[in-house]
């Protein structure tokens, strides 16, 4: 469809990119605070686990990988699977697959320090100390850092797919697939 001459699918690539932003850029905030709640309840006393940073930070987590599931699902699969392959490949087919492959390892990072802050304060056990491992804040700020990696992956699979489709446009094929139907030669009568 086109909008005063414009295209509408235009509009998806930069609607994505700023979901994706938005969602991990909200998970970062919301893991900070939840460790700032989390250091308002106990500084140098015995720690009673902090419900709001629990909430805050199960939502940091749960908002993380839906931005992750956003990238990988509208980006698609443009995996390299072996080292000629990945030298062959375009600059925007080797920055996807650098930009998967770190995203990925934020979020796991990422993901795992907001889990681990959550755990930390879903149960009714106190512990006394000063030992605070800052989960929360970690994986807040791993949030921000997936989302950069993310749409960089979203933004090169997009060009690779533009790329794909410029070099393997859509039209009749020469060969189709299938059974091949030859006429047999008949004997003249």
């Amino acid at each position: 469809m086109s909008m005063n001459g414009q295209n509408m699918g235009q509009y998806v690539v930069p609607f994505v990119c700023l979901l994706i932003v938005i969602m991990d850029l909200t998970a970062g905030i919301l893991g900070i605070q939840a460790e700032v709640q989390n250091l308002r309840v106990w500084i140098f006393e015995c720690r009673d686990p902090s419900y709001q940073a629990f909430k805050l930070g199960f939502a940091a987590a749960v908002l993380l990988a839906f931005a992750h599931a956003i990238a990988n699902l509208f980006g698609g699969c443009h995996c390299v699977w072996s080292k000629p392959e990945l030298d062959r490949a375009t600059s925007n087919k080797q920055l996807a697959m650098a930009s998967l492959v770190l995203s990925w390892i934020t979020l796991v990072i990422g993901f795992g320090m907001l889990i681990a802050g959550v755990m930390a304060n879903s149960s009714s056990r106190k512990s006394c100390g000063v030992s605070n491992h800052r989960y929360l804040s970690i994986g807040g700020i791993a949030c921000i850092i997936h989302g950069m990696f993310a749409v960089s992956y979203y933004i090169s699979a997009t060009a690779v797919e533009k790329e794909e489709k410029k070099l393997n446009p859509p039209g009749p094929m020469m060969n189709p697939p299938g059974p091949v139907h030859q006429t047999v030669p008949t004997a003249p009568a």
